[in-house]
């Protein structure tokens, strides 16, 4: 009696397959997000060189920026006399958060009479890095152990529900009142 001849590794091999296809077929989504992903975003204030020509150190003061080219995305933290304005351009990437692929700062500065002192814009390499603070403020009365906080309202029972009085001695308390 003659059996089909079936080899032993054929889902080894099927599966062996179905890798190398997936393998393949990785560099193409890169290519496919390039060509059909999200287009960019622009988010924020941009600003034209010819807007920012317009702007005369020494002559226009606040008002006047602000009717050329809008009110500022953020002032001077301490100051008033810092605007900036900020812009940037963002793009989805699938399965990932926010991509920022373009980012430019223009910092305007007045004088306490109000007045443009300097212009300045402000690309990705004079940028510094903000790295994020790992560690965590203390707060008081969080340094209970694991156990304490396990068994810490063993004994705080109190069968009235609230005060702290048993039960007969609010009412005893309450009909004294009446008599």
């Amino acid at each position: 009696m003659d059996r089909p001849f079936r080899s032993v590794n054929a889902p080894g091999a099927l599966r062996a397959g179905l890798m190398a296809l997936a393998l393949l077929a990785l560099p193409g989504c890169e290519t496919m997000n390039r060509l059909f992903g999200t287009p960019p975003v622009q988010r924020g204030h941009p600003l034209t060189e010819e807007q920012l020509a317009n702007i005369t150190p020494g002559v226009q003061t606040k008002k006047d920026v602000e009717a050329l080219i809008g009110s500022p995305t953020q002032t001077g933290t301490f100051s008033n006399n810092s605007w900036y304005y900020i812009a940037a351009k963002t793009k989805v990437r699938p399965a990932r958060s926010f991509y920022l692929f373009d980012q430019e700062t223009v910092v305007i500065l007045f004088d306490e009479r109000g007045v443009v002192q300097s212009v300045q814009r402000l690309g990705e390499q004079q940028m510094q890095p903000v790295q994020m603070v790992q560690r965590e403020t203390p707060v008081p009365g969080t340094d209970r152990t694991f156990l304490q906080q396990l068994f810490g309202n063993v004994g705080r029972f109190n069968p009235t529900g609230s005060g702290g009085a048993p039960a007969g001695s609010a009412q005893q308390a309450a009909g004294s009142v009446q008599r």
